[in-house]
């Protein structure tokens, strides 16, 4: 097995881009989710309820700062967009820690399961693609670890999939049947759920091993858990 892809989602529920080599710390992918979006209240909104979100792209300017489309997080036209978007009064905040996930810092997607789905594998939002993997074989990979480059990776449950998915990242329509064929297919979950158990490098191409244990590592950061939208 090896590492097909690294993606980076610096404003969360936006879209992200592909890296080459991350570093990867408690927090995951360094400049992942480093911003989200607030409603008039200051409660966190998603794609979940704002799908227009997905049609921005998030990114990281030259100092670490968020941009979307390609403009600092604090100009103008950034406020305008992501009111069109979310709602008025709708508005970004930089990430404090942990909340800034809904579950664990880090989602694996495998190959197998995704041509299993036959699906494009943007929909499932993953940080770290794994290739080479049998069909479903991420379906017995929970409470195991994934060693690559110079990190371990703790893989803790199949993630449960939501609404996010039924939307085509390109053109941003709709197709709920993407959803339901997951739920009947697949129980509803793809992709795991998983943490940094041991900081370190990790570059496209990469081996990647499966061990059953793995000792003295980090134990998991948990994010604020967010229950899936249904469809």
């Amino acid at each position: 097995m090896r590492i097909e892809a690294i993606w980076r989602y610096p404003v969360k529920s936006m879209a992200g881009a592909r890296l080459d080599a991350a570093e990867l710390g408690r927090l995951g992918v360094p400049g992942d989710r480093v911003a989200y979006v607030v409603d008039e209240r200051g409660e966190t909104v998603s794609a979940r309820t704002r799908p227009r979100l997905l049609g921005l792209s998030g990114g990281l300017d030259d100092n670490g700062a968020p941009t979307v489309n390609g403009d600092r997080a604090d100009a103008p036209a950034v406020a305008e967009l992501v009111q069109q978007a979310a709602g008025p009064g709708a508005r970004l905040v930089r990430a404090r820690s942990s909340e800034r996930f809904d579950i664990l810092p880090l989602l694996i997607a495998t190959d197998g399961a995704v041509q299993e789905a036959r699906l494009d594998v943007r929909r499932l939002r993953p940080n770290i693609v794994i290739a080479g993997v049998e069909g479903l074989a991420e379906r017995e990979w929970e409470g195991r670890f994934l060693s690559a480059g110079d990190a371990v990776i703790g893989l803790a449950t199949l993630r449960g999939r939501c609404i996010v998915t039924t939307y085509d990242p390109d053109t941003g329509e709709q197709d709920v049947d993407v959803l339901r064929d997951i739920r009947r297919r697949f129980g509803g979950s793809l992709a795991l759920n998983a943490w940094v158990a041991r900081p370190g490098r990790v570059r496209v191409g990469d081996t990647v091993q499966l061990l059953d244990s793995f000792a003295g590592g980090h134990e998991p950061l948990l994010g604020r858990f967010v229950e899936p939208v249904r469809a």
